[in-house]
């Protein structure tokens, strides 16, 4: 990391910016050269550096931080972050899911709470059983839908409910609609 002391020490020693020796320390060697052979851009670009210092080592610092971290490795944390996330899993332990495992270790919890419902779910319920948001298990549930393994039905109090009629013990535990 560059420091604005030594920075400003360069400055310094190199008669007042003059050389340009603190700009080839922050890497900026095209313009370090210029103002060599113009003798800081004639004086301005010396005093305009005195004020401007401590913003040109914070952007060196980003810079380096940004630019020195190996192409690979920012390919693969970036691959790795958006091809999976953490789940907790059937048996309550948490792991890395890759997203085609997250869908079918969804659906599995999705037809388990079903089950466990007598075929009557909610979007609340998905959502808290499968430690998903409430939005994420709407869509989910919805696809359910539209693929014709689940139906949506209003009960008598409002309420929006997905019915399994695989998973319906009889027609009587869906009376209330």
């Amino acid at each position: 990391m560059y420091s604005i002391g030594i920075a400003y020490l360069l400055w310094f020693c190199s008669c007042f910016g003059v050389l340009g020796l603190h700009r080839l320390y922050l890497g900026k060697v095209p313009t370090a050269i210029l103002w060599m052979f113009t003798g800081g851009l004639f004086g301005i670009g010396t005093i305009y550096d005195f004020f401007t210092l401590p913003s040109q080592v914070r952007e060196a610092n980003i810079r380096k931080v940004l630019f020195n971290r190996p192409r690979y490795r920012q390919n693969a944390d970036f691959r790795e972050r958006s091809n999976s996330s953490w789940r907790n899993v059937d048996d309550g332990k948490a792991r890395v899911v890759k997203p085609e495992e997250h869908k079918e270790s969804l659906e599995r919890i999705i037809l388990k709470q079903a089950r466990d419902n007598k075929g009557i779910l909610t979007v609340s319920e998905v959502a808290l059983a499968a430690n998903i948001s409430v939005d994420e298990a709407k869509k989910h549930l919805e696809s359910l839908v539209t693929k014709g393994i689940a139906e949506l039905r209003v009960r008598k109090t409002g309420a929006l409910v997905y019915v399994m009629q695989d998973f319906a013990d009889r027609d009587e535990e869906l009376e209330d609609f």
